[in-house]
Formats: C-alpha cells, sequence, structure tokens
C-alpha cells in the first residue's frame, strides 16, 4: 500500500485463508498486526494472465472499428483483420466467476485511457444487475466498477443522491421479466432479450464511439447447465448470439459447454475457453461479511445456496428503496465513513411513503402465476393462458397474490404508433418499482 491513505484492515477468523490477486505491475505490502499466519505463500494459480491477453485481443478490436467508424484507412499490419467490435457472451455453470470475468474485462477496458465506454448487458434475472431482482439490462461503463456490497454487484443505478463515483449514477435500460430463473417463461426472456438487442442496435447506429467499445453479456448459470439438446437455454443463447451480433463466445472452467459451443457456434465465431477466476468469495451472512473463503482454480468451495441468494434479493430490494444503511465500525463516524469510494451519508436514501388507490393502477400478470410445462399438457390440448399474454388482476380478489409483490412500473407506449396490441406491455422499458405492502 503507497500510503496511510490506502491502508485496509482485516480480521481474519482462525483457520481461514485469504488470496490476493494483483494486476501486472501492481505490489501489495501486508503487515500482521495480530498474531501470525500458519503458512505464506505465492500461487501461480491465477486467471488474470488469460484475461490480460483476453484484453489485449479486444483492445485491437475496438481500436480498428474505430478506425472504419471513422473513415480511416486500415494500417497495413491489419489490412485484412476484421473491424468488428469485441461483442461477448460469457458462459458458465453455477459458480464459476461469469460476473467477475465480466466486471474485469469492462474495468480493464475502461482504465485503457481511450475513451472507451463498453456495454454491459445483463441478462441473469436471478442476480438484478443494477435495480431489482427480476429484470434483464443493459448499461453504458465509462468508469470502473466498486464492488462493496451484494446489494449492487455491476454498480449502482442514478438517483437522487449524489455521487463521487460515475459507476455509482448508471442509467441502465431495464426490461422486466418478474422470475428469478429464466425456466419459468423461456418464451418471454426471449422476447425481452431480442427487444434489449435491438435497443442496443438502434444506439451503434448513431454513435460511433458507443459501438466501437462493444458489449460484454453477463448470463446466468441456467444457460450453461441443462438437461437435453431440446433444453431452453440453447434457444436463450441464440436469442442473446442473433440480438447482440455476438462475435466471441467465452466460457469459463467448463468442459462439455466448451464442446458444445465448439459444435454449434465454432463455424460462425470464435469460442474460448477461460479458466475459472479464483480469489476470495466472501459470503455474506447479513449484514455484516461473516467468513471469507478460499476458491481454487480447481476445487468449488462455496456454493451460494437458495436461502442466500434470498437474503441477497430482499437486501437488493431494500437497497433500491431506501440506499444502502451500512452501519460505520466502532470508533468511526458515520459522518466521515467511506465505502467503495462513496461517503456513507451519500449512500442512504429517505424516501417518502406515498398511498396509492388500486384504482389508479392498472396491474396486468404475464401469464398464469403457476403454469405447467407444455409437455404435461394432454396430447391435443392448448393452454387456456399463453406465457405471453398479459392478464388483468383484480386486487380486490382474494387469491390475487399480491401482497408482499414486486410490481414494475412500465414506461408509457410510444405516442407515435397508432396502432395498439395486446402484448404491447412486454415491449415497454421500467422505469420504477412498487413494493405491495398492505
Amino acid at each position: 500500500m503507497s500510503s496511510e491513505a490506502n491502508r485496509k484492515e482485516w480480521d481474519l477468523e482462525p483457520e481461514s485463508e485469504y488470496r490476493f490477486e494483483l494486476d501486472p505491475g501492481t505490489s501489495l505490502a501486508i503487515k500482521h498486526v495480530i498474531g501470525q499466519p500458519s503458512t505464506e505463500y505465492i500461487s501461480d494459480e491465477t486467471p488474470m494472465a488469460a484475461y490480460a491477453n483476453l484484453h489485449i485481443a479486444f483492445e485491437q478490436m475496438r481500436v480498428r472499428a474505430l478506425r472504419e467508424g471513422r473513415g480511416s484507412p486500415p494500417r497495413g499490419d491489419d489490412a485484412s483483420a476484421s473491424s468488428e467490435p469485441p461483442r461477448v457472451l460469457i458462459l458458465g455453470p453455477d459458480n464459476s466467476g461469469k460476473t467477475t470475468v465480466c466486471k474485469t474485462l469492462v474495468n480493464y477496458a475502461v482504465r485503457a485511457g481511450q475513451g472507451w465506454s463498453p456495454l454491459l448487458v445483463n441478462v441473469d434475472p436471478n442476480e438484478g444487475g443494477w435495480t431489482a431482482p427480476g429484470v434483464i439490462s443493459a448499461s453504458p461503463v465509462s468508469s470502473p466498477i466498486p464492488t462493496c456490497s451484494p446489494a449492487n454487484p455491476l454498480g449502482s443505478a442514478a438517483t437522487s443522491a449524489p455521487t463521487a463515483l460515475p459507476a455509482n449514477a448508471l442509467l441502465p435500460l431495464v426490461y422486466w421479466y418478474g422470475h428469478a430463473e429464466t425456466r419459468r417463461n423461456p418464451l418471454l426472456m426471449d422476447r425481452l432479450i431480442r427487444n434489449l438487442g435491438e435497443n442496443v442496435k438502434e444506439k451503434y447506429d448513431i454513435d460511433v464511439e458507443a459501438r466501437a467499445s462493444g458489449l460484454i453479456v453477463d448470463t446466468p448459470s441456467s444457460f450453461g447447465t441443462g438437461t437435453g439438446a431440446n433444453d431452453h437455454r440453447h434457444k436463450l443463447i441464440k436469442a442473446c448470439v442473433d440480438a447482440f451480433k455476438i462475435n466471441v463466445i467465452l466460457v469459463v472452467g467448463h468442459e462439455k459447454l466448451n464442446v458444445e459451443m465448439q459444435r454449434t457456434y465454432g463455424s460462425q465465431l470464435t469460442v474460448v475457453k477461460i479458466p475459472k477466476s479464483g480469489g476470495v468469495r466472501t459470503l455474506f451472512y447479513l449484514p455484516r461479511p461473516a467468513f471469507l473463503f478460499l476458491i481454487h482454480d480447481h476445487i468449488q468451495v462455496v456454493d451460494l445456496d437458495h436461502a442466500y441468494r434470498e437474503r441477497v434479493h430482499n437486501l437488493q430490494l431494500h437497497t433500491y428503496m431506501y440506499g444502502q444503511i451500512i452501519a460505520p465500525p466502532p470508533g468511526v463516524s458515520a459522518t466521515s465513513a467511506i465505502a467503495g469510494g462513496e461517503a456513507l451519508t451519500e449512500l442512504t436514501l429517505a424516501p417518502s411513503s406515498t398511498v396509492i388507490s388500486f384504482d389508479d393502477l392498472n396491474i396486468l400478470r404475464v401469464g398464469a402465476e403457476t403454469m405447467a410445462p407444455s409437455s404435461a399438457l394432454p396430447i391435443g390440448a392448448t393452454r387456456v393462458v399463453s406465457e405471453m399474454q398479459p392478464v388483468p388482476i383484480d386486487p380486490g380478489l382474494p387469491g390475487s397474490g399480491l401482497l408482499n409483490c414486486v410490481l414494475a412500473l412500465m414506461a408509457p407506449p410510444n405516442p407515435d404508433e397508432s396502432e395498439r396490441y395486446d402484448e404491447e406491455i412486454l415491449d415497454l422499458t421500467v422505469t420504477g418499482f412498487l413494493i405491495v405492502l398492505s
């Protein structure tokens, strides 16, 4: 650490391990304040060299794409190389480090000093991205993304509170899916992915620099594992490839998935298998971090179980409404404490409470609340309510299922469109969220 201002202190439990991964050319000084470690070593099991090589290749693609976008002649040494910017799809099993790879590559790009603003796309509704669980979203990133809380894994959306970091004031484009798992309604998921791709295309058509910066797509673990060739994940992967014009697929630590992608897309685009992300995984037993675990490149030590994910979802919703409420350590004033580069006082929101009559709301549910798969229907039978049909909900009827539900507030329809259609609400973006408490 270069100065006292950069000094950090960790309180490690007995029998715990901590692993530091540093960028090339950086160093770290460690001082043991109390106690002595049982073992000190420098590990050669790190994926950072592979990630750095990927960044260099993507940087070259961005430069060629920007040169072509501005009408400059190609250089002699790359006249025959493709001028397409990097459009990357990252796949992998659960807990393989897909989001870590996304953030690493995005942060490398924005730190390159070339003015890149890569588009980070999150199609994992279980993660929540920049807003709340149950959405897919995309946002341009122009500054490094901090990660100091599981409530904001990719940075924060802009709020009324001032922020010091641009990554905490992003303006994502959000579509509402309404479930944490992609298998709940794969048809709707496919449609939303293609809607998001259309918006990205429109942006790239008018912004040469944004197009040259490229995009990186973070995917759910359900894309990486499935039960057979007819599983919905193959259709959703194809939807991502088509919607975002993917030209590079990165497979994180999964040999079988890499073979599948090579067989399916190897002739159309580049498929690369990369090692899992190593380092420290912090398992948060909310509201404070409790344990630190080490994940080696070849060992899966910590699995994020369903109960943990439920707690993270609750924290994300609470953070969306009230901001990050973090208690400073003993002896540290709340007015001087800083978390992830932001003052704690600037992370807290003070929302007002408003009573809204249900008569002023038009509440719709996409499909039925519970819907059996098509394979479970009798031969020749069809659904009464399709997976894509918006169904009006009467909150006054018993069994409406609205209590403690999260509702997405949709943007108004485009006034320039003269024709309205039944499923128009599926193509609208999200402007906010509402939680029904009583």
